[in-house]
């Protein structure tokens, strides 16, 4: 007997994204609130939101650490990440985002875009996922709406199709206009309870105004909207909801609502735009992967395997976040088909063994309420796996496959970390292993020539928040270098027709490898990263097998780059021609050949050193203008742009990454802590000063 799929399409898996304080966890707090799961409004300058439940998050003001949690609405399931604002904890979006079906995108009515709005737009648009948007504040000096939409559009290039438009402005900032409906939705004083009536008179031209653009835009880009608007010249509320839900879920629009989630007002509405625009389950693609044993799943359609979004299916999961609490490791998984059962036994499909479900919960950010089963289009926490990563793929053990993991940005900045009492070192490794354990985008190793402990990571504020982590969590005196950020080597002027012979022979079997490589930049100006490698031997001189060996032996000698011995990045490798011998050539020996032949024309190459270098947006009072400017130029940034916004001076630059340390407090300095400034890493650029090894 099958499961009736019809309550899966009252499921609504969806995230909050935003720049850092924009209104995410606020926004999340009266979600929580209006839905009747918290019953006391959260606040984050009081440190008594549901989500920011860490003491690191409540210390500090921001969200660090994605929470889950899940309510209730209009005979809706959301289950909501509220996810991390700050560049630093990016990776946290992108492991969210991997398993999300839908995400509301929070922005500022003063701002408007702001960078980290656009990076974690951009991750979205990597993954496929619907938004709609709301515009947060609008009770704030200098609010406007339009000016938020119209940066929305120029910055981030959607169809932003807005639906509501504000009542009252800034302080005065009652409710909205539905446009759809064509209503009045205000608040009292206190935000308690929504009131629907008729537009005011003074408000009702400009709303029909705004309905007719709305008609329009929606027309322009539904073909039943069209239909309608051509030969009725008007489009009804109905057909308006369903072109406005085929368009959120296609990307071909974004719905866009307003309000002031801190005065409670506009949470309702937006509820009722998560559950008719953004899809549940069953309205996304089934997931797809491959086979276990064939690896990672990239591009070869052949291999590919489906799994929809249906409980009777084989079970697939993919497990996107790991936590070590108290009671016990819990690992949140996204069930994207089957069903799992409390005391299940489940396959690790990356580590090729079996696991037993020990219990599962129903999330609520700190608090968790357990549950017997958890079926397909599910996000719950598992306790009871051991060897399950960020990443994992866990299935049915008679019908394994591999799902794709969330991507991992390689790390920016590192520190040396040590333990100041020797007896406590065998404690902080167990602590770091915990922590690279919980968060992929955490690396730790051992320097090969200092013997120190390296800790690497997204940025400033990501070392210091782990480091703090091992401290209050393991109560341990930890020490910290300087940090410092991940330099890279590049070609500027490669080399043609370089040629390598690799010949050896001490008794029996020998080797023998013969190959010419040319080596060039990737890109046309030095910063880019990448590799790419090709081969043009022609007439079967150098087979198959061994091109593969020797790209291998190439992607070798990038490790360490002739300058300083930094890793190599952006360049093209090209085999020309070659040679082998009847009984001597093997892989190993091209591959050993590769390695030794792209050193050497690294060495004849014109080579200099890249630093990741970060878009910094410093927004200072007017007055203070000039001295910012100053302290950039030391800094060796690079000004792009400026603006005056809301009565303050908005200073884009091109900053190296290694400058920006200490940053934040020089600047509080230089403004009597009236400045802020928000870094997002934009790649590499070459060092100045650098070498050659030609």
């Amino acid at each position: 007997m099958r499961t009736d799929l019809t309550s899966l399409t009252t499921v609504r898996n969806l995230g909050i994204l935003a720049h850092v304080d924009a209104g995410k966890t606020t926004v999340t707090e009266r979600i929580l609130y209006a839905t009747g799961t918290t019953h006391r409004r959260g606040e984050v300058h009081d440190g008594t939101t549901v989500t920011d439940f860490d003491p690191q998050e409540r210390d500090r003001g921001i969200t660090i650490f994605a929470a889950a949690v899940s309510c209730a609405w209009d005979g809706h399931r959301l289950n909501l990440i509220d996810t991390p604002g700050h560049v630093d904890f990016a990776d946290e979006v992108e492991r969210s985002l991997r398993v999300l079906d839908g995400a509301v995108a929070v922005f500022d009515a003063v701002a408007g875009v702001e960078p980290q709005s656009e990076s974690v737009w951009r991750q979205a648009d990597r993954h496929g996922v619907p938004r709609i948007a709301f515009v947060n504040k609008l009770d704030r000096a200098g609010a406007d709406l339009d000016a938020a939409v119209a940066s929305i559009r120029d910055r981030l290039h959607p169809a932003p199709l807005v639906v509501q438009m504000p009542i009252g402005s800034q302080d005065g900032f009652r409710g909205v206009v539905d446009l759809i409906r064509m209503r009045a939705l205000t608040w009292a004083e206190a935000g308690e309870a929504m009131v629907a009536g008729p537009v005011p008179d003074e408000l009702r031209e400009e709303a029909r105004r705004r309905r007719r653009m709305l008609e329009e835009a929606v027309a322009e880009r539904h073909t039943g909207a069209l239909e309608e608007f051509c030969t009725q010249s008007t489009v009804s509320s109905t057909t308006l909801v369903a072109a406005l839900r085929d368009l959120t879920r296609n990307g071909d629009g974004v719905v866009v609502l307003c309000g002031s989630a801190y005065r409670n007002r506009g949470i309702e509405p937006l509820l009722d735009a998560v559950v008719a625009y953004l899809p549940s389950p069953v309205d996304v693609p089934p997931v797809r992967g491959v086979p276990e044993g064939n690896g990672v799943p990239e591009g070869n359609d052949e291999t590919r395997e489906e799994r929809t979004a249906d409980p009777d299916a084989p079970f697939a999961a993919l497990a996107f976040k790991v936590n070590a609490t108290p009671t016990g490791r819990l690992t949140y998984l996204r069930v994207y088909s089957g069903t799992i059962e409390k005391g299940d036994t489940v396959r690790d499909a990356n580590a090729r063994r079996t696991e037993r479900i020990g219990r599962i919960l129903r999330v609520q950010a700190d608090r968790h309420a357990q549950l017997e089963r958890a079926v397909a289009g599910d996000i719950v926490a598992v306790v009871g796996l051991k060897s399950a990563r960020a990443g994992t793929t866990l299935c049915d053990p008679a019908a394994p496959i591999v799902l794709e993991p969330p991507g991992v940005a390689d790390p920016v900045v590192s520190v040396a970390v040590e333990a100041r009492r020797t007896a406590d070192s065998d404690r902080l490794a167990t602590a770091l292993a915990r922590l690279a354990e919980e968060d992929p985008s955490l690396v730790v190793r051992t320097d090969p020539e200092t013997g120190q402990t390296v800790l690497s990571g997204m940025g400033e504020l990501h070392l210091e928040v782990a480091v703090e982590k091992i401290r209050r969590a393991q109560g341990l005196d930890v020490g910290v270098g300087r940090p410092r950020v991940a330099y890279r080597e590049t070609v500027v002027r490669g080399v043609r027709g370089h040629v390598h012979r690799h010949v050896k022979q001490d008794g029996g079997a020998g080797q023998f490898a013969h190959v010419v490589l040319d080596v060039e930049p990737l890109h046309p100006e030095p910063g880019g990263t990448g590799f790419a490698f090709r081969s043009t031997v022609v007439g079967g001189r150098v087979p198959q097998e061994y091109v593969r060996a020797v790209e291998a032996g190439c992607r070798d000698a990038l490790a360490e780059g002739p300058l300083a011995g930094h890793p190599v990045t952006g360049l093209r490798v090209t085999l020309t021609d070659g040679s082998t011998h009847v009984k001597d050539s093997s892989e190993m020996a091209f591959r050993t050949a590769g390695r030794a032949a792209l050193l050497g024309a690294l060495r004849d190459s014109a080579m200099t050193v890249l630093e990741p270098v970060a878009e910094v947006t410093v927004t200072v009072p007017e007055d203070a203008v000039g001295g910012v400017l100053g302290d950039l130029a030391a800094r060796r940034g690079r000004v792009t742009g400026s603006a005056v916004r809301a009565g303050a001076a908005v200073v884009t630059a091109t900053v190296p990454l290694s400058e920006l340390f200490g940053y934040a407090t020089r600047l509080r300095g230089r403004t009597q802590g009236r400045g802020t400034f928000t870094a997002r890493p934009t790649g590499y650029a070459p060092t100045p000063q650098t070498g050659s090894t030609r």
